[in-house]
């Protein structure tokens, strides 16, 4: 029998351990957790919490890791006394009800991979840890499986923040020192992955690989490229490629032998997705296995309406079999493209600018997009936002850690790193048009195949990076943002708007990065 000691677990009801996807389905289906789509998705609700909750993720402050962790508004200090209070409260909530347990790992490269087990009171909720966790299929191994890290997931247990200081009755607690995270009050089934991203996070500079909160795929010729961005920017859609093989979609770490997959699987956005312009993706919502959350779904013929639902944040979350093309392994070598994706709201960055190395650090550091309508409680249309390393909420240690692997990896091995703009042309959010994504898989494709070379770009005045005159595939008049503007004048008071908040929200890391980096920002 799986033993739980080690939780000090005791009195729980039937332990389901590693069930099988079939299994697992029933289990759902039977207790009202989910009901099964055409073609065979399991559809599910994820009720109140229809994104991750920023404010109530925490770390635990302890002497162990508290002198590595970068203290402030992202990771926000738990006290130890606190986390205690939590987890007895958990442990008597858990007597006698049923539990679900997955074991898997995080890191396709088993030099760097950790062992994972997540335990959860919901078959549904186990299903996305098979799906997303990278599975073992050795019975002997999994017999003898003891986890490096162990996620407990208590989604309809609610936190008493008078009596334990959290910031709500939700609560993503991740505590190093014990390797463990405690998750409640919310059955959005992204914070277990991003939970087990940002121990990555912690755990892989340590030994010398860089983590990124991206994704990647790879050509037939071995010319991998890395897609850097938050949620809704395009890392899934434009990494899967019918002609490139997906690496992974959102986790992966960089090592001295090329990069590789976090995950075992992928967390697609569905809202509005269609089979012309995304096929790939688009087939998984039609494959059993896959969970989907948050769809709309006709309750009779249990066909998927995906151009409406009740948040903009509807995911997907799948085996990453269920894409056709996918690298041996989830792992390739180095890359030889990177590319930053941001959907610029202010409707001012053009398509695709070329970054010089230190500019690259600079815009890596900033971190700058837009917060995609659903993907956080609160946020109702797209907002300008900073985010260090395209993923600060992920990043436990200062982001000039990450910054300087990423400088130095690039310059090993000849990098070209790219700012692509997913988000709006012609005017801002509410006046212009975003990108469609047929011209930013153009400018894409460019650059990977390199049909720059021999082109024309010229320095951006403002920004500093260097911007191509013609991209096959793309309208020319799209490559430069002022020209799509009515009013030309209007679109340098918005770029100048931006650049301040550029040079304002680098103030907090001026001192780390150096005048060099400093240097590599916009003119102001």
């Amino acid at each position: 029998m799986l033993q739980l000691n080690s939780l000090d677990l005791k009195n729980v009801g039937e332990v389901h351990h590693n069930l099988s996807t079939p299994e697992l389905y029933e289990e759902a289906i039977r207790r009202g957790e989910a009901m099964m789509g055409h073609l065979g998705p399991l559809v599910v609700s994820t009720g109140k919490y229809t994104g991750r909750s920023a404010n109530d993720k925490f770390v635990v402050r302890e002497p162990f890791t508290e002198d590595q962790i970068w203290w402030g508004k992202i990771n926000k200090p738990f006290d130890p006394a606190d986390f205690d209070k939590v987890l007895y409260g958990l442990r008597s909530y858990l007597q006698n009800k049923d539990i679900f347990v997955q074991d898997g790992y995080a890191g396709a490269d088993p030099n760097y991979r950790i062992k994972v087990r997540v335990i959860s009171e919901h078959a549904w909720h186990s299903l996305f840890a098979r799906n997303m966790f990278i599975r073992e299929f050795d019975p002997e191994v999994i017999a003898g499986f003891e986890p490096d890290y162990t996620v407990v997931h208590c989604p309809d247990f609610q936190a008493d923040p008078e009596q334990e200081h959290t910031a709500s009755e939700a609560f993503v607690l991740l505590n190093l020192d014990r390797k463990m995270v405690v998750i409640g009050g919310t059955s959005y089934a992204g914070e277990i992955k991003k939970s087990i991203f940002t121990v990555m996070n912690y755990l892989m500079p340590i030994q010398g690989v860089l983590s990124l909160h991206s994704s990647a795929n790879v050509g037939v010729d071995g010319d991998s490229a890395v897609f850097f961005g938050l949620s809704g920017t395009g890392k899934t859609t434009l990494s899967t490629e019918a002609d490139r093989a997906l690496i992974g979609d959102d986790e992966l770490g960089w090592s001295d032998q090329g990069v590789f997959n976090y995950e075992g699987g992928c967390y697609a956005k569905m809202i509005r997705l269609s089979d012309e312009a995304e096929p790939e993706i688009y087939q998984t919502t039609r494959r059993f296995g896959t969970v989907l959350e948050n769809v709309t779904i006709d309750p009779e013929s249990r066909r998927l309406d995906l151009t409406e639902a009740n948040t903009e944040n509807t995911r997907g979350a799948y085996p990453i079999t269920h894409i056709d093309n996918i690298a041996e392994g989830s792992m390739a070598g180095h890359p030889k493209h990177i590319f930053m994706l941001t959907a610029d709201a202010f409707g001012v960055l053009p398509p695709i600018a070329r970054l010089t190395p230190e500019q690259a650090k600079y815009h890596f550091i900033s971190g700058y997009t837009a917060k995609v309508a659903g993907t956080e409680r609160g946020v109702k249309e797209p907002q300008a936002t900073f985010s260090a390393c395209f993923g600060a909420p992920f990043m436990p240690l200062h982001p000039t850690v990450y910054a300087d692997l990423l400088g130095k990896k690039i310059e090993e091995h000849d990098v070209k790193v790219w700012l692509v703009n997913t988000g709006w042309t012609g005017g801002p959010y509410g006046v212009g048009e975003r990108f469609k994504i047929a011209h930013s898989r153009g400018v894409i494709k460019a650059a990977i195949t390199d049909a720059f070379d021999g082109i024309d770009f010229v320095e951006d005045p403002v920004f500093g990076f260097e911007v191509p005159v013609e991209c096959p595939g793309v309208p020319t008049e799209l490559l430069t943002p002022r020209g799509t503007w009515s009013d030309p004048d209007s679109y340098d008071t918005k770029a100048a708007d931006l650049a301040r908040l550029f040079v304002e929200n680098f103030e907090e890391f001026r001192e780390m990065a150096g005048d060099n980096l400093v240097a590599a920002g916009p003119n102001v």
